[in-house]
Parts: structure tokens; C-alpha cells; sequence
């Protein structure tokens, strides 16, 4: 595996908001989710100093639409330079992390992650990093178990994604760790292409893979196993036991969860 600063990691931070529509943005009368202070911090300010303090991290990256617009926002202008550069986005996620990818050069390994992720932390990052670059994939997910999550969070509300071992709720951490990896981002795209029409996407894991998930038949490495197959590189889960890694900011509820964790953090 080759990379910049010596095998570190680039991070790419997504952060691209929905405008107006997003409920978090309009709730916090902003038009960037990605400004919306968290306990007097905006979210992506605490993420890119979780970033910035992790030794596993060189340079980071964000990208949005209209990326200039975020250098208006002192708390965020304060963490650009050297360090920290805007990239410019494109109309969808997927589309975003390709362009950026492009415009860095040579940037694997990849820690891709989002703006709207406050209660990270650099022991998260390391983490996820550590076990990302000793798997040998070549893409990687960040996951946490509903034990871990509901043990520290009884009352939290996350989408689950549930095997024959365990449940889990997506951290918003990946990595891409080879250029083989691009084929997932190529999969991601066809995913948001294909959204309105989800019965292709299904027909590319096949009927068996889909029945075996409905009936909770597979665990996660099976599963992975399958997911594999159907991407065309070698993807591999890595559940985190951070229960805050898998609490990001979808809704004002979970802003408020935040800023409690982040007070008692503080106390």
C-alpha cells in the first residue's frame, strides 16, 4: 500500500448539505448543515480537529459545492492551510468523492467521513485507521454493534443493519485503501443513479443474497463476503467499539443528543 506522509492516511470530509430542505440547516436558520455549532463549535470544525489530532491523518480534505463559501466562517477559516483544503464538490456524494479524488492525485490511502459527525474523536480515528490499514482489503466500513451503541445510549434511534450475529449502525467512516477501491465508489454511483429504481440494484446481489439477508440467515462476514463479490474488490467491516461513532447529525434530535454528550464530555 502506497501513500502520502509516509503510509497517513488523506481524509476526505464530505460536506455537502441538502439547502433548505435539510431539517438540521432549518432548524439552525443556516443554508450549510455543516456550520451548525455543536455546543458552540460548528460540526465540522470539531471534525476536522478530531482529523487534525490524529497521528493516523496527514493532509484533509473537504469538499462541498460552492467549497469557498465555508472560508467566510471564522471558526473554520481559523483550521484551513497547510493542512486543510477545500475541494470543490459535484451534485451527489459519490460524484464528490471521485472528483476530490481526482484533483488530490495519488491520495490512497483514503479515510472518507462527513461533516455532520461531531462526537468524533481522535481515538475513533485511530481506531478505525489502525484496522482498516492491518485488513488487507481494499475498502473498508466502519460499524458499530446495537450492544455497544444501546449499552452507552439506551434511547438513541440509528437504522440498523441486522445479521445473524449482531445488528450494527454505519459509523460514517470508510476507507479506500487501493485503487481497486474506485470500483466501490463506481457501485456508489450506480446506487444513487438507480435509487428510484431499487429492484436493479437488488437484482445485483441476486435473489438468493437478498432472501438470506430478509431472514437474518448471514452474518456480517458472510455478507461482506457477498458484497465483495458484487463490487469487484475485497470489502471488509470493522466494527468500532465507540458507541458515539455511530451517532451523527441526521435531525435536530440528534443535534441534541450531541450537545449532551458534548457537555458531559466537557464536565
Amino acid at each position: 500500500m502506497s501513500g502520502p506522509a509516509a503510509g497517513r492516511f488523506t481524509a476526505l470530509v464530505l460536506a455537502g448539505s441538502r439547502g433548505p430542505s435539510d431539517p438540521v440547516a432549518a432548524a439552525s436558520g443556516l443554508a450549510q448543515k455543516c456550520l451548525v455549532p455543536a455546543a458552540g463549535v460548528p460540526m465540522l470544525g470539531r471534525v476536522l480537529d478530531a482529523l487534525l489530532a490524529c497521528p493516523q491523518v496527514g493532509t484533509v480534505h473537504v469538499t462541498l459545492q460552492n467549497a469557498g463559501s465555508l472560508a467566510g466562517d471564522p471558526q473554520i477559516a481559523a483550521r484551513l492551510g497547510e493542512r486543510v483544503r477545500l475541494v470543490e464538490g459535484d451534485a451527489t456524494p459519490s460524484l464528490s468523492v471521485r472528483a476530490a479524488l481526482a484533483a488530490i492525485g495519488e491520495p490512497f490511502p483514503v479515510l472518507v467521513t462527513t461533516a455532520d459527525h461531531p462526537l468524533l474523536t481522535p481515538e475513533i480515528v485511530g481506531e478505525f485507521c489502525r484496522r482498516a490499514a492491518a485488513s488487507g482489503a481494499d475498502v473498508c466500513a466502519g460499524l458499530t454493534a446495537s450492544a455497544v451503541l444501546l449499552a452507552a445510549y439506551p434511547d438513541s434511534r440509528r437504522t440498523w443493519l441486522r445479521f445473524r450475529d449482531e445488528r450494527y449502525s454505519g459509523a460514517n467512516l470508510f476507507a479506500l485503501l487501493t485503487p481497486a477501491a474506485l470500483q466501490a465508489v463506481a457501485f456508489w454511483r450506480r446506487v444513487e443513479q438507480d435509487r428510484k429504481q431499487p429492484w436493479r440494484i437488488a437484482r445485483a446481489f441476486g435473489v438468493g443474497s437478498l432472501v438470506a439477508y430478509a431472514l437474518g440467515l448471514l452474518t456480517l462476514d458472510e455478507a461482506l463476503r457477498r458484497v465483495s463479490r458484487v463490487l469487484g474488490c475485497e470489502a471488509r467491516a470493522i466494527p468500532l467499539p465507540f458507541a458515539e461513532a455511530a451517532i451523527d447529525v441526521d435531525k435536530p434530535a440528534d443535534l441534541e443528543l450531541v450537545e449532551r454528550i458534548l457537555a458531559k464530555r466537557a464536565a
